[in-house]
């Protein structure tokens, strides 16, 4: 059965293997609160690493015991970073956690030649899932954060990615909708050429297990009027499950509009690297960075 609520994964994550998670300099309230939640429902075991003078203290103002938490020294945010992918790269943990540190330490560290999460050849993406009570599923969408301006190589791994987490959310073939401004292929809007290339792969088995198709505007995929009116027909239009962003603008446009104007929930985290590694802003609530750690809980091997 799909999964069309964010509260969903939480039960869904309980039925398997708990992960142990590694926090990156979680020396704030919002991450060790939603890492102590995401303990308690029994979905991972925790290492906090960070300043422990800090970390004892937040643990210590939420009135949290110290024993139900492994807490690894590390006196700056960029140490911090170090270590945190050190403790997964070796497999002392199955997931990453950006706590208080910025994007970008957090990524140096993950995209370490030598140190890092990567493999030979890999595409480091970010995937969001939103919970909009305008919307009857989730929306699954990608890329808002981590790819500026993504080739059609990397517009091809960001639809696998959310291809993927779609069919951890149980849906058995994603609907995915490659955004752009028009349905029409053009030659000079290069977003469109790549939507159709990438539908002519799926079309072609050459992405797998989903339904994909563009260039769509985002009305036509989420609005099965919109759609009709403009006679786009398809297994997508109007029912998307996915929407893959031409570029970072639009995408993040997308992701802000629904979280501040619309008020919506979400999970989101970075894909790509050998473990899940959970990325929200360092302005998220707690209960945003409890469904991101249970999406990636949920996507973990």
């Amino acid at each position: 059965m799909p999964m069309s609520r964010l509260d969903q994964i939480l039960e869904a994550v309980k039925s398997k293997p708990k992960k142990r998670l590694v926090a990156a300099w979680a020396v704030d309230a919002h991450t060790i609160e939603a890492v102590n939640a995401a303990r308690e429902k029994g979905i991972i075991d925790a290492t906090l690493v960070g300043d422990e003078a800090q970390i004892r203290k937040v643990l210590a103002d939420l009135k949290l015991d110290e024993g139900n938490f492994e807490i690894i020294h590390e006196a700056t945010d960029t140490g911090a970073g170090t270590k945190a992918v050190e403790r997964v790269r070796s497999g002392h943990g199955q997931i990453l956690m950006k706590g208080l540190l910025s994007t970008d330490k957090y990524m140096r560290a993950i995209l370490d030649k030598e140190k890092g999460l990567m493999r030979p050849g890999a595409v480091l993406s970010h995937v969001t899932v939103i919970e909009n009570v305008h919307y009857p599923k989730l929306i699954i969408c990608g890329d808002v954060a981590v790819l500026p301006y993504p080739d059609l190589k990397q517009k091809i791994a960001i639809t696998n990615y959310v291809i993927q987490v779609g069919h951890a959310l149980g849906i058995a073939k994603p609907k995915v909708a490659l955004i752009c401004a028009t349905e029409q292929v053009s030659e000079g809007i290069e977003a469109t050429v790549h939507a159709a290339v990438i539908s002519k792969m799926a079309d072609r088995g050459q992405i797998k297990d989903a339904f994909v198709d563009g260039p769509m505007a985002l009305d036509v995929a989420i609005d099965r009027e919109s759609a009709e009116t403009k006679g786009v027909k398809g297994e997508v239009p109007g029912d998307a499950d996915a929407l893959v962003f031409p570029n970072i603008d639009a995408g993040n446009v997308f992701y802000k509009t629904n979280t501040k104007l619309g008020g919506c929930e979400l999970a989101a985290m970075v894909v790509g690297a050998t473990a899940p590694c959970v990325l929200s802003s360092r302005g998220d609530t707690a209960q945003t960075k409890l469904y991101s750690i249970a999406l990636a809980a949920l996507s973990a091997r």
